[in-house]
């Protein structure tokens, strides 16, 4: 795939599923009918040159072959797509990014997280048909084998066409029912964003997405704690990607970034929300968590140490609203860094190692805790499991040269 059509797919791609999904009441066609407009566009694009509307091109030839195949199905009546609006045309709306495009989204946000789905895949379907997240990726975020996670969307999407569920933004009051859904939708997909720190991966977009779509839920749910927190959490996160990588291209842990180079209106933007949260309900885990972010987004020079003591207390107050791996590894750092790597390892002994073998960050911590106590082979055994993974070239880069630093 060229470097041009990849980049169109990064930002484009994730719409024209959720365009398609709307016309035609179908998630897998919505699927399958931009996959075949990739892969015709990389055949004909290097002969024929690149069009000028690139998003336009590849939504003419999804519809195409989405009609193709349900004319092949003998369906035709069944899926009849709705009628394309006189204006402004498909072509118009999908290079428009100031269009239709968020409503399309949430609208297919909102599907996939339709009550009759299965709770344990409704953010997962989200992920994989809205965001365009590979099975592979989303398992690891939920901490499945991916098989089990292949078989819940399968699943889910039978659903989906088994009960009609009908492709639209229900009324204000069905809301709430779908709304964790959406949220933790919302809540990985920009994790995923955030593994990059250059910003520069398949899923550097799902940032922008996420700043967008949480400012339009709390203007639309102005009295919904968990939307505001979410607001919040993301702008703390994001505000901080400008010292995310230091001069040769590498990632910089969070306790070593300047927080001179933090985006300061962002983070101004993001005590707002939180503030607005803390007022409307006692603190829930996901407000928890915006307060850590915000915890360190206000640390204001390097001299001044991280409030690890601070740091801890609010891990403690989410491990006692929500005790999963994540968090318990998380907060093994803030036990680390004030009580040692002994009490660090002690904390995570119980967590099922089998489970989060292809989860960076507890491959990462082990590395630091087993350099810390001078356990050199073990230490190297946990960057080489975590270097085997997948990860974004400015972490590696800054793992490459902790393994090497090993004595």
């Amino acid at each position: 795939m060229s470097d041009a059509l990849a980049a169109v797919v990064r930002s484009q791609g994730a719409r024209l599923r959720a365009a398609l999904a709307a016309r035609f009441r179908d998630l897998d066609l919505a699927e399958e009918s931009v996959a075949e407009a990739v892969a015709r566009a990389a055949a004909a694009w290097p002969r024929e040159g690149s069009p000028r509307e690139p998003a336009a091109w590849l939504h003419r030839v999804a519809t195409r072959v989405a009609l193709d195949a349900i004319r092949h199905r003998r369906t035709a009546a069944r899926l009849a797509p709705d009628p394309p609006p006189p204006a402004p045309t498909a072509e118009d709306a999908l290079t428009d990014d100031a269009a239709t495009i968020p409503e399309e989204r949430l609208r297919l946000i909102l599907v996939c997280c339709h009550p009759a789905v299965a709770p344990d895949a409704r953010a997962a379907l989200t992920l994989k048909v809205v965001c365009g997240l590979s099975t592979a990726r989303i398992a690891r975020g939920f901490l499945l084998p991916e098989p089990t996670l292949a078989q819940r969307l399968v699943r889910a999407k039978r659903k989906i066409a088994e009960a009609g569920i009908r492709f639209e933004i229900p009324a204000p009051e069905h809301w709430p029912e779908r709304l964790g859904a959406i949220l933790s939708t919302l809540e990985l997909a920009y994790a995923a964003a955030h593994e990059d720190a250059a910003g520069a991966g398949p899923h550097a977009g799902f940032a922008t997405e996420a700043l967008d779509l949480t400012a339009l839920l709390a203007a639309l749910l102005p009295h919904e704690v968990e939307v505001h927190a979410l607001a919040a959490l993301v702008r703390f996160a994001e505000a901080r990607r400008p010292a995310r990588l230091d001069p040769d291209g590498a990632m910089v842990p969070l306790s070593e970034q300047d927080p001179a180079r933090w985006d300061a209106a962002m983070i101004a933007e993001a005590q707002r929300f939180l503030a607005h949260a803390l007022s409307l309900a006692p603190p829930s885990p996901r407000v928890v968590q915006a307060a850590i972010h915000g915890l360190w987004c206000a640390r204001r020079n390097l001299e001044e140490p991280p409030a690890w003591p601070a740091v801890l207390a609010l891990y403690d107050a989410l491990l006692a609203g929500r005790d999963d791996p994540v968090v318990r590894i998380n907060r093994a750092v803030a036990v680390m860094e004030l009580h040692g790597a002994a009490a660090a390892l002690a904390e995570i002994a119980c967590l099922d190692q089998a489970r989060l073998d292809a989860f960076a960050p507890w491959h990462a911590l082990r590395a630091e805790i087993f350099r810390r106590l001078g356990q050199v082979e073990a230490a190297r055994a946990s960057y080489a499991a975590l270097l085997a993974l997948d990860l974004a070239p400015a972490e590696r880069l800054w793992l490459t040269r902790r393994a090497q630093g090993l004595i």
